[in-house]
């Protein structure tokens, strides 16, 4: 057997495992409503939306944060303003009045999602247009900055609800769909999770995602080459924030209600803290992160009020002894894919 024979054989082995996994997590994700309902804990389906909105919140991260090598303290931000667009147009629906003088409310998905997405977009070009002229440190702390301005924002805006935040009676409608039933906004979750998972796949394997990989390792000779790193990296945070907007749209859409809460500094932890889970700069990575992050916070909030003092162990010995993540250890089992 030749060389070029034997290579594609030692090769062929881990990718074949890889689409064998990536088919069963399709799979179990499908059939997942079915199987909790059969077994009788129907209240799993709720907790999965959830992990799936976070998965979604945290893979964009993941774009700036693993990618892009950007350490973006900030993307709460943009999660919340995802969620006061979609409470906003609800609101401005209900009373039947125009936000700003000239924007009518709304309460279809398809028109809502959209808005945040834009919205969210808008304040990342913002934020990024002027945090990225710093880095290291200071476009940690800048980020962070411009998220607790707009946390504040939003604390005052007492037409909104305030520190109280503001109740969304029912989710947006999508067709003739009953979004109200849990199941069925279990798998607009999912085929949203789908696509966004699939765009940045695409992204992550273009000429962008290469130039992007290769500012994060030396943007001082990709910028020798004749490449812009800051526009490539406003783009990425960009591409970024908007994604956190969907996730934010879909949780105000999940909750029923918005608050200031989704844009503090917490909440930017608690995605970060996902992605280094899962594996930064992997792929699905920021899914296996959230969805064992929300696993463990549920459980271990039945067993005890200070079940953060059992998480934090917990969390410290997966990043320690999984080198990579979850998704390291997968990789070393053979079902993963490395980061880059």
């Amino acid at each position: 057997m030749s060389e070029n024979a034997i290579t594609r054989t030692d090769t062929a082995a881990p990718a074949l495992g890889r689409v064998i996994a990536l088919v069963a997590l399709a799979a179990a994700l499908i059939a997942l409503p079915f199987i909790v309902r059969a077994i009788g804990q129907p209240a799993l389906v709720p907790l999965a939306t959830r992990a799936l909105i976070y998965a979604i919140a945290a893979a964009s991260l993941n774009l700036a944060l693993g990618f892009g090598g950007m350490v973006s303290f900030g993307h709460a931000a943009f999660f919340g303003i995802g969620g006061y667009a979609v409470g906003i147009l609800y609101r401005t629906f209900v009373d039947d009045a125009l936000f700003l003088g000239f924007i009518p409310g709304t309460d279809q998905l398809l028109v809502t999602l959209p808005a945040a997405i834009l919205v969210a977009g808008l304040f990342a070009c913002i934020i990024g247009a002027l945090s990225l002229r710093t880095a290291g440190v200071q476009f940690i702390m800048i980020t962070l900055a411009f998220a607790q301005m707009l946390f504040f924002l939003f604390v005052s805006l007492k037409a909104y609800g305030g520190d109280d935040g503001m109740t969304i009676r029912r989710r947006n409608a999508l067709f003739d769909l009953n979004t109200r039933d849990d199941v069925t906004f279990y798998f607009i979750c999912l085929a949203i999770a789908a696509l966004v998972f699939l765009a940045l796949w695409r992204i992550v394997g273009s000429r962008f995602g290469m130039v992007l990989a290769g500012i994060r390792q030396n943007e001082r000779r990709m910028a020798a080459i004749g490449i812009a790193p800051y526009r490539y990296k406003l783009a990425a945070f960009v591409i970024s924030g908007m994604g956190a907007g969907l996730a934010g749209a879909l949780m105000a859409n999940y909750l029923r209600f918005v608050s200031p809460d989704m844009l503090h500094w917490t909440k930017s932890g608690e995605l970060m803290i996902m992605v280094i889970l899962g594996g930064v700069g992997t792929l699905l990575g920021p899914l296996l992160g959230a969805a064992v992050l929300v696993i463990l916070e549920t459980v271990l909030t039945s067993w005890t009020e200070h079940w953060q003092l059992v998480l934090g162990p917990i969390l410290l010995l997966v990043v320690l002894f999984t080198q990579g993540g979850l998704n390291g250890l997968l990789t070393r089992l053979g079902l993963g894919r490395s980061a880059p």
